[in-house]
């Protein structure tokens, strides 16, 4: 099978299998997906999801968040990951918002690139889920959903890992393929033990085929 066979399979199956693939994190506009996905980082969805609706109502606008202190806004978020940095970022990221951007998210990767605690993964987020963009968030799932199907070959990085998937991947498709892998590592494909009985790509996956 080949390179491109291998993800015209993959990418047919995902379409059936799951016509709707989205971020499970909870949001209602640019600025609140921002601050989830920073949230997000090295956190669980679930986990963010339960302490956002606090922190939106307290904070609703970058302006907000801009004057708030770094200790107010732990308060609301001691319980994710990191709540220390975390709360310096958010405090950093919501000033930057408001001086330079006039209150509103970037729609470019640079742009979302020059707040605080925003790297190319969280940019890559939120221009593909807010605007569509054929970006291609890679975390720690989708470095390892690549690599186990064969979508990737000995990839060293995160970076390379979405180059090699932005090259294959119609860009029309790249947004959704990111929440396609994403969920595939979440819940079938997922870290100490694959479930590869549930799983309908078997006959295209390099680790199934190998093990």
């Amino acid at each position: 099978m080949t390179t491109k066979q291998r993800y015209d399979r993959c990418l047919q199956w995902f379409a059936e299998a799951m016509p709707v693939a989205e971020s499970e994190l909870t949001y209602s506009n640019p600025y609140e997906l921002l601050v989830a996905v920073m949230l997000s980082a090295q956190c669980t969805d679930k986990r963010v999801n339960l302490v956002t609706p606090a922190l939106f109502a307290a904070y609703p606008t970058p302006a907000a968040m801009a004057v708030a202190t770094e200790e107010d806004i732990f308060a609301y978020i001691h319980s994710v990951s990191y709540p220390n940095s975390k709360a310096k970022h958010l405090k950093m990221m919501a000033e930057r918002l408001c001086e330079v951007y006039n209150g509103e998210v970037p729609d470019n990767i640079d742009d979302l690139q020059t707040l605080a605690g925003v790297g190319r993964k969280t940019a890559n987020v939120v221009c593909a889920v807010i605007w569509q963009q054929p970006t291609m968030a890679v975390d720690t799932h989708i470095f390892r959903v690549a690599e186990r199907i064969g979508l990737t070959t000995k990839s060293k990085s995160p970076l390379q890992t979405e180059k090699t998937l932005i090259q294959y991947i119609p860009e029309n498709l790249i947004p959704k393929a990111h929440h396609w892998l994403l969920l595939h590592g979440r819940y079938i494909c997922q870290a100490r033990k694959p479930q590869c009985a549930k799983c309908g790509i078997q006959d295209c996956c390099r680790y199934f085929q190998h093990a």
